[in-house]
């Protein structure tokens, strides 16, 4: 990373969560706990570990949740801005409104919602000084729509084009862009960045399409993505930065659990900090947040419970929230 090149990144982290409900009622999603650790975190370490020295959040629901979390947990070394939109930008109106925190050189830009162990600088280093914009994609049929030209040239989104490579690919959600990106959006409006993307490459610009596959990638967008991450890693079915995760165990407990005698745990199971578990209670695929009570002899399957719930009823498939 050179003479202070890509040092500087966006952490996209306004949305509503909405596919996420009713996890995102209690907490933002930038703040779902991961393994016990809240999202934001994790990304602020991957980021400091690529290099870069300033990142901007921008913040709208549970703004001030987020606000506290950086505060408090910032890395040290990282300086971290965050700001609030009062009324929600998208992914493009965002960046605008960060224009004067982001400078002259490209930047690194990443969702909230990603969960990813990419080495981040390979994404920087593929990004061509002339380009407007680089995006990290790979193959995952789920969200495969992004369709590129023989020479990696992003040619659209969703509907197929003329001339392009016959399987689209999946954005991860992790790009680097030029700042000249940001002439192309109007201040204070609500813009998709997708959408000022098709407006460039119709006008002739190059938007590149990176391609790296083999690496751990999840978009946590809905509750079941969101279990299924927990247990697939719990059960040892995929692993991602093993170097900055304690060495998982199924359960994996937080600091402060109490179990009580007889608990049964069939596998998949994450407990916060402080969870409480009574007699005879029994655990499979669940993740329960901090501070959380299970009464004795409750069974909980394919389960997120949320901080503080007092679980007194057996259940399977659900969300307690608050």
């Amino acid at each position: 990373m050179r003479n202070g090149y890509h040092r500087t990144a966006v952490i996209l982290a306004a949305g509503l969560g909405t596919r996420l409900r009713p996890l995102t009622h209690q907490v933002p999603k930038p703040l779902v706990p991961i393994l016990n650790r809240p999202l934001l975190g994790l990304l602020l370490d991957q980021l400091g570990v690529a290099g870069c020295r300033r990142v901007a959040i921008n913040t709208h629901h549970h703004g001030e949740a987020i606000q506290a979390f950086v505060a408090s947990q910032a890395p040290p070394g990282l300086e971290v801005v965050v700001r609030h939109e009062p009324e929600i930008l998208g992914t493009g109106g965002a960046l605008k409104n960060l224009a004067d925190f982001l400078g002259p050189e490209p930047f690194l830009v990443i969702n909230a919602d990603v969960v990813a162990d990419i080495d981040l600088n390979t994404v920087i280093a593929a990004h061509g000084r002339g380009t407007l914009a680089t995006l990290l994609l790979h193959h995952y049929p789920r969200f495969n729509n992004v369709w590129l030209d023989a020479v990696g040239r992003i040619r659209g989104f969703g509907e197929r084009p003329a001339g392009v490579l016959p399987t689209p690919l999946a954005f991860t959600g992790i790009q680097v862009v030029s700042p000249r990106l940001l002439d192309l959006i109007p201040p204070g409006q609500y813009v998709n960045i997708i959408d000022t993307y098709r407006q460039a490459i119709a006008a002739g610009d190059t938007v590149q399409g990176f391609r790296q596959e083999g690496f751990f990638w999840r978009d946590i967008g809905t509750p079941e993505d969101y279990l299924d991450l927990h247990v697939r890693l719990l059960r040892g079915e995929e692993r991602f930065w093993p170097e900055r995760l304690t060495p998982l165990t199924d359960p994996y407990l937080g600091p402060g659990v109490s179990l009580g005698n007889g608990v049964h745990f069939g596998g998949g199971v994450c407990l916060g900090p402080g969870v409480q578990v009574g007699d005879g209670v029994s655990l499979t695929d669940t993740v329960v947040w901090s501070g959380a009570v299970l009464a004795p002899h409750v069974r909980l399957e394919r389960c997120v419970i949320g901080q503080q719930v007092r679980v007194a009823t057996s259940t399977r498939g659900r969300c307690l929230i608050p």
